[in-house]
């Protein structure tokens, strides 16, 4: 019988440092309140965008990678709703609290089980105790609404910004697995859609300026000195060393183990959010609501993990 090996431990470094790099973005976003929401998350996209251009040029010279009308559409598709998920996500942090704003924008696990429900797909039975959990949780969860920074719209907004994922996951899920399409060709090309929709509705709707002489309302005012360090981190930290740290612990964790930690994301952010002085300490029904949704969370992901592979479901009574 062949022995199974423990992950190494710094596997479980990379993990760590790559969670808290991603849950640290809402924080970092709150302490840039002086500028648009629209056009921080531009900015966030801009500077991404910048840093992973070489890297599509060196693996475009190197893979190859037929390019159909399909799989364009699927980018460009992918790329809009990485625009709304940036988007409503940054808008909601000016509108509700950190802790709200993170617990509803990765409830993505719950939206997809309601759309397997109302595709009339069967979901493991995880998956469907774990929706409902979620569900009550949210429920009590948004009771606190009207109590500090916390509104009704704001965690709509998060919430917009779950499902909107949902769409970006899907898409990726079917050019990098299906097609095989090669991390950075696939990274770039949806990362720089995003950036230039932002900004478009950054200039319509908040009326940011490319020749903007005030660097907060400019569309490349993170350049300046006054932003660009928060927004290298945002661009660097969370968006590299984060989304490259998860898909690097890949190699020796399980995807159900990743996910899992990744659902942990509220609580970290909250934590980095208090101690970096934007976020409160959370309302009674914040303290309530919000394990139920992280346990919703956890249970819809270990469904899912059971459904995908196939494996005979634990009975809970033995």
């Amino acid at each position: 019988m062949q022995e199974s090996r423990a992950p190494p431990v710094h596997a479980w470094i990379i993990l760590a440092v790559a969670v808290i790099a991603v849950s640290s973005a809402g924080a970092v976003f709150k302490l840039m309140s002086d500028v648009t929401p629209l056009l921080r998350a531009a900015w966030r996209l801009q500077a991404t965008s910048i840093i992973l251009l070489p890297l599509f040029i060196w693996q475009l010279r190197r893979e190859s990678f037929e390019w159909d009308q399909k799989s364009i559409l699927i980018i460009l598709g992918s790329g809009i709703c990485l625009w709304i998920h940036f988007g409503s996500w940054v808008w909601s942090l000016d509108h509700t609290s950190l802790a709200h704003s993170l617990l509803f924008v990765t409830a993505h696990p719950l939206i997809i089980v309601g759309g397997m429900a109302a595709l009339r797909m069967q979901p493991h039975r995880w998956e469907a105790w774990g929706a409902l959990i979620g569900v009550a949780g949210a429920v009590l969860t948004i009771q606190d609404a009207g109590t500090g920074d916390v509104t009704l719209i704001g965690d709509a907004a998060a919430f917009l910004g779950a499902i909107a994922i949902v769409g970006y996951l899907a898409a990726g899920r079917y050019l990098r697995g299906n097609k095989e399409m090669p991390l950075f060709l696939y990274a770039f090309p949806v990362t720089a859609t995003a950036a230039i929709f932002l900004s478009i509705h950054a200039m319509f709707s908040e009326g940011a300026s490319i020749d903007s002489t005030i660097v907060d309302s400019s569309v490349f005012g993170w350049t300046d000195v006054s932003w660009i360090l928060l927004v290298a981190y945002l661009a660097l930290g969370p968006g590299l060393v984060g989304h490259t740290g998860i898909n690097a612990s890949l190699r020796w964790l399980p995807p159900l183990v990743i996910s899992v930690c990744v659902v942990f994301e509220p609580l970290l952010g909250g934590l980095l959010g208090w101690v970096l002085g934007v976020q409160d300490v959370p309302g009674f029904w914040t303290w309530v609501g919000g394990p139920f949704m992280i346990v919703g969370m956890v249970l819809a992901i270990v469904g899912t993990n059971h459904r995908l592979t196939q494996e005979p479901e634990i009975n809970p009574g033995k």
